[in-house]
């Protein structure tokens, strides 16, 4: 008991006793009533520790244990303010978040002396450039989604002229009203889009008119019935609102793939319920999988539908890639209906916003470059990349994340945790508990009060314009005029210490049609095309046996 590890509590009841003994011999002199105002404390927490049973640090190191609490509880502050490196990502490194800043306050984004980076590490990459640079006149970079060659796809009345740099889903509920808020008003006057998140479509979406892409996960948030099926009628309510310009299915997310979600019901208010459909005050529910439909062609037929009742508007998918022939399941059932989705979203598993399991987080879904790759040249080797684009969202900060992921087949880009920065986010990694320091991944309201909406919304908006004016000086550089030229002979990447190489040597890219003909030359086509069917999500063999070839 008299170990040295209970030195503290020792001390402060000794202090204590000295400080009784000095009340009775000296009165209430200032230093004895501070003594008293210190040490009783102290006494307390130690003999509350001693007691108590739940942990045992606590019992073996009365007072000392709290400040390994504290430590415990600022280590990512004292983390990222005094001993993180500045080229660092975790999951964003400094510069990254600096370079976001600077742009969305309208502040000298330029860096003096040279790169951090070391060029000649293993992974080392940059876009060669022209001696002829090309001229660049605007930076308002766009693609049309639900049209080919110019020409509305069947089915599309209302074809979708999109940025190349919008707003990936965020729902309100997992942000705050005040950065929703934020967030479509810099849309609006920036001329993006702003993804509802399966959340569906609040208030705070409505309010500044900004663009919409409605995004309907398997808990159909904003068109349901009370059992939590689709509900047809809800649905047309919303999507023939002319604010809604695009209808986005989902099927996984980056964060968590092949995991639904609960929403306990203490944090389902009045506003959240409203937007959803669903009960306040009770949990809401994200099933694992959808019940509109349970195969390929189903799948493909849902589409057709929603977009039929959408009054013509662009409907599409967004998936994080698993199975690889699940994916090829639903291309077969495009080419066995003849129905095509008008976009893809592929979501990288990196992760996002959303808040998961660390073995979800750090271990399920593939990364955004080979799920777009996989996605990109499947369309390719089928004859349907014409008539599909493919956003792709991951991670994507920078101009030069932007210039990347166009190059290795993307039409256009998102991104959540970027424009969250632009609102302030410092990442201080506290999004699912409610007690976010900036007020945007929060529903207190006095958290939220904290950040103003028209100053936010500015920011937002010049994050966007400066990242874009950043892209169209790259494209200047590097010869060509717009994204869509871009591909992945503009990339280098370094292999190692004296060899570099393109990404169109680096990645497997198919020809036009090799799916079909079996000609790729690619494992997974060789492997997994086969066993892919339009009428299940399972595959034709025993993958076990498969294995074994």
């Amino acid at each position: 008991m008299f170990h040295s590890r209970y030195l503290v509590f020792w001390t402060s009841c000794l202090l204590t006793v000295f400080a009784l003994v000095g009340l009775g011999w000296f009165g209430p002199a200032p230093g004895i009533i501070l003594l008293l105002l210190i040490s009783v404390p102290l006494g307390a927490v130690g003999l509350i520790d001693l007691s108590q049973t739940r942990q045992a640090i606590r019992r073996n190191y009365p007072i000392l244990a709290w400040f390994r609490y504290l430590f415990e509880l600022i280590r990512p502050e004292i983390r990222q303010y005094l001993l993180e490196d500045d080229t660092e990502a975790r999951p964003f490194s400094r510069n990254q978040r600096s370079v976001v800043y600077q742009r969305a306050k309208q502040q000298i984004d330029k860096r003096p002396f040279g790169t951090q980076i070391n060029v000649y590490e293993m992974g080392y990459e940059w876009m060669n450039h022209s001696i002829a640079p090309a001229k660049v006149t605007g930076y308002d970079f766009r693609i049309v989604i639900g049209q080919v060659d110019g020409k509305n796809k069947p089915g599309v009345q209302q074809a979708y002229s999109a940025s190349v740099f919008n707003i990936s889903a965020m729902s309100f509920g997992a942000l705050s009203a005040n950065a929703i808020l934020s967030l479509n008003q810099g849309a609006k006057k920036g001329g993006f889009a702003h993804d509802t998140g399966e959340g569906s479509i609040s208030t705070y979406h409505r309010e500044y008119g900004g663009d919409l892409i409605w995004e309907i996960g398997s808990g159909y948030f904003g068109c349901r019935n009370a059992d939590g099926s689709f509900s047809e009628e809800k649905f047309i309510h919303n999507a023939l609102d002319p604010q809604v310009k695009m209808i986005e299915i989902k099927l996984s997310q980056g964060a968590k793939p092949g995991q639904g979600g609960i929403l306990p019901g203490p944090k389902v208010t009045p506003e959240i319920a409203a937007a959803r459909g669903v009960e306040a005050w009770a949990d809401c529910i994200s099933p694992a999988s959808h019940s509109a439909f349970s195969t390929p062609i189903e799948f493909m037929r849902f589409i057709e539908r929603l977009r039929g009742l959408s009054g013509g508007k662009p409907t599409g998918f967004k998936l994080a890639i698993g199975h690889p022939w699940e994916f090829f399941a639903i291309v077969k059932a495009m080419l066995e209906t003849g129905i095509t989705p008008d976009f893809i979203v592929v979501d990288g598993g990196e992760g996002g916003t959303g808040a998961a399991p660390v073995e979800f987080t750090d271990h399920v879904g593939t990364p955004m470059q080979e799920a777009l790759l996989l996605v990109h040249n499947t369309l390719v080797g089928t004859n349907l990349r014409d008539q599909i684009r493919i956003g792709a969202s991951g991670k994507i900060i920078t101009a030069f994340d932007l210039a990347r992921t166009l190059a290795v087949g993307a039409d256009w880009c998102n991104s959540a945790r970027g424009f969250m920065f632009a609102l302030g986010c410092i990442q201080a990694q506290s999004c699912h508990t409610g007690t976010c320091p900036t007020g945007v991944a929060t529903q207190d309201l006095k958290r939220q009060q904290a950040l103003v909406v028209p100053n936010k919304a500015e920011r937002v908006y010049n994050f966007h314009k400066n990242t874009l004016k950043a892209l169209a000086e790259l494209l200047a550089a590097a010869g060509v005029s717009h994204p869509d030229e871009l591909g992945p002979h503009h990339v280098v990447q370094r292999v190692g210490h004296n060899k570099v190489h393109l990404l169109a040597k680096l990645l497997p890219y198919v020809q036009v049609g090799s799916v079909l003909a079996g000609t790729t030359g690619l494992n997974v086509y060789e492997m997994y095309w086969p066993m892919a069917q339009a009428h299940s999500f399972s595959p034709k063999a025993d993958l076990q046996s498969l294995s074994l070839v």
